[in-house]
Parts: C-alpha cells; structure tokens; sequence
C-alpha cells in the first residue's frame, strides 16, 4: 500500500498511561494484544492489525472513541472484566450490531462491536 492510500487513515493509536506494565497487562489479559518496549517510558502495542503506543505520563481520558470488534461479544466482556476493566455500557443492540463500552485502568473508554 503507498502512503496516498494511507492519507486519513486511522495509522496509530497512543495512550498516555500511569503504568505501561498495568496496562500491558490489562489489554494483553482481555484482547491477547503483544507488545514491544523501548525504553522504561515507551511501550509500542499490536492487536495484530493496528500498532499505537503506551507512553508514560499522565492519563488523559477522553477524545476519540476507540472501537475494538470481536467474533464474540460475551467472552470479551468477561475479558475485559475480568483484566479489570469497568463497564460503562452493558451490551445492547444498535443497527448493524451490538456493543458494549467499557473504561480501562486508567480510565479511557472504549467499546466493543460485533455484528451477531
């Protein structure tokens, strides 16, 4: 793909965070992402399609809504309550799918979609 293709397109992801080891816990217990560290400040993560980063800082909840999807919606809730997230939004329907939203140890919400 040339960089045109990738003009306005979603390319990275980055969160400020109290603790990259906390939350690399958290998102690789509830979504299996991996990760790679550069340095003690600086954690860069895969979900196996997108690529962002942890950085180290003060958490600034809020901003865009990232939206995760799955193939099967009860088991990530369960994930990402048992990894410790809160869930602001149990599931329910919308046009196209069902989702539910949740906040991660540091506060930042994000949702999870599936169409079934």
């Amino acid at each position: 793909m040339s960089t045109a293709d990738q003009h306005h397109r979603i390319d990275y992801l980055e969160f400020n965070v109290a603790s990259i080891a906390a939350s690399k816990a958290f998102y690789g217990d509830a979504f299996g992402w991996t990760f790679q560290d550069y340095g003690p400040d600086y954690c860069e993560f895969r979900d196996g399609r997108l690529t962002g980063g942890f950085a180290h800082g003060a958490a600034q909840p809020g901003g865009a809504l990232v939206v995760l999807y799955s193939t099967a919606l009860e088991d990530s809730l369960a994930q990402v309550e048992q990894a410790g997230g809160r869930i602001t939004k149990p599931i329910f329907a919308f046009p196209g799918g069902r989702r539910f939203q949740f906040t991660d140890p540091d506060g930042y919400e994000l949702a999870v979609w599936s169409a079934t």
